[in-house]
């Protein structure tokens, strides 16, 4: 069976579960500082993976929509003890941030509107801000290496900016860079290797028979939402849209929280602008994936639209729909394509596309980086100019970030304190 290869030391199931609850409780640092934990924690120190089908796991995540380091905490699972132990180490990888999650939801929500709160909440929004700004820099530097990287980054962000849909514009450079590779593979980075038969051809009708049943599972809530609720509930929209979003979730957590943001703020009315910036905040810090932000937009969506629940109840709902429908397609997809990993890692024409997804993936960032500092800097209450106060903390965070090097919970807790005591100062006596 393939998915029970044998390590070098192969760790009992209860062993893994263990190991695995852990790291999910102390996955802080994006999807860079998780994989290098798993990095250690699994490979260096364990060795329970050896280190090329470790790298070449996650170069098959990287080709994958979805956050890439639960793809790969579920593929190490999955190595190592089948089925089960991908749904405990992919889930156990979740679960710790998502409980965190839901709490501070249940806490902002209930506390909105006090003054000490929002005073809090200005200086994560700016925090925030020279963070995603951070995050720009940082896939620039990876991404845009050749002149058709930058072409195509250039040409996401004019369409962002023009109202172009975000799955239009990942798709698109898709296909740029299929055509790239090609025609001129010297353009964009292409595949290492050969692009022989790489390895043993699963069996074919073994992977529809895991796809058919994991897309059963996946959409089985919806199905319930829509018989008992039906199609026009928030519910049913909520778990719509993530999973619409799980699908076209290349490039990681920013680049999808540019098409998140503006569609929960601007279509569906779910949460405001600032409400969206304080959520990333909290995200970042919280274990597990950045994308748990999502379970954030899904928690308010349901409680200012609880009926026949209430408000309390439907948040618990939505936010729990939102985290499944965000989540278990990562079970879907590498337990539908972890056995072709060999032959998709020798397939130049889908790493020249992913190349340009992720060039474009710069103009995605660079369009959310815009659409923050407009609502972060220009959108306070009142104020007919910028906030000054928030240009000042996103300022002194991007120092902080940039120059000194300070950890992203850090810098968040220093601009929450700053922002307080700043709105304390202006208060009236």
């Amino acid at each position: 069976m393939d998915s029970a290869r044998q390590s070098d030391s192969r760790p009992s199931l209860g062993e893994l579960v263990r190991v695995f609850a852990w790291i999910g409780c102390v996955s802080f640092g994006g999807p860079a500082g998780q994989i290098a934990l798993m990095q250690h924690e699994i490979v260096d120190s364990r060795r329970w993976i050896e280190q090329g089908a470790f790298l070449r796991a996650l170069n098959l995540c990287h080709l994958l929509p979805g956050p890439e380091a639960q793809q790969l905490a579920t593929w190490i699972g999955w190595r190592l003890h089948g089925v089960r132990g991908g749904l405990a180490a992919g889930g156990l990888f979740v679960l710790p941030g998502a409980v965190v999650m839901v709490a501070l939801s249940l806490l902002y929500a209930l506390a909105t509107g006090l003054a000490w709160f929002a005073g809090v909440f200005l200086g994560v929004k700016a925090a925030v801000l020279a963070i995603v700004a951070q995050a720009l820099i940082r896939v620039g530097r990876r991404a845009l290496t050749r002149w058709f990287s930058r072409a195509v980054a250039g040409l996401a962000l004019v369409a962002l900016v023009l109202g172009a849909p975000f799955p239009v514009v990942i798709l698109g450079a898709g296909l740029l860079g299929a055509v790239a590779g090609m025609l001129r593979p010297d353009w964009l980075p292409a595949a290492h290797g050969d692009s022989g038969s790489g390895g043993k051809r699963p069996g074919l009708w073994s992977t529809l028979r895991t796809a058919a049943t994991w897309l059963a599972v996946w959409f089985a809530p919806m199905a319930l939402v829509g018989l008992t609720l039906g199609r026009g509930h928030v519910l049913w929209q909520v778990g719509a849209f993530f999973a619409r979003l799980a699908v076209v979730s290349f490039g990681g957590a920013y680049a999808v929280l540019s098409y998140m943001a503006q569609a929960a703020v601007g279509q569906y009315h779910w949460l405001s602008a600032a409400d969206m910036a304080n959520g990333m905040g909290l995200a970042e810090t919280t274990p597990g994936p950045l994308i748990m932000v999502t379970q954030f937009v899904g928690f308010l969506a349901g409680w200012h639209d609880a009926a026949p629940f209430s408000p309390l109840g439907a948040a618990l709902l939505a936010a729990l729909l939102t985290t499944w429908m965000t989540f278990a397609p990562c079970f879907l997809w590498i337990f539908t394509a972890a056995p072709w990993m060999e032959r998709l890692e020798h397939t130049p024409r889908l790493h020249a596309a992913l190349s340009a997804i992720t060039a474009a993936v710069l103009g995605v960032i660079a369009q959310l980086t815009l659409w923050f500092g407009l609502h972060v800097l220009f959108a306070g209450p009142g104020l007919h100019g910028p906030d000054w106060r928030a240009a000042g903390i996103a300022l002194a965070s991007a120092i902080l970030l940039f120059r000194l090097g300070w950890s992203i919970v850090r810098v968040l807790g220093v601009a929450a304190v700053t922002g307080w005591a700043l709105t304390l100062l202006q208060s009236p006596m």
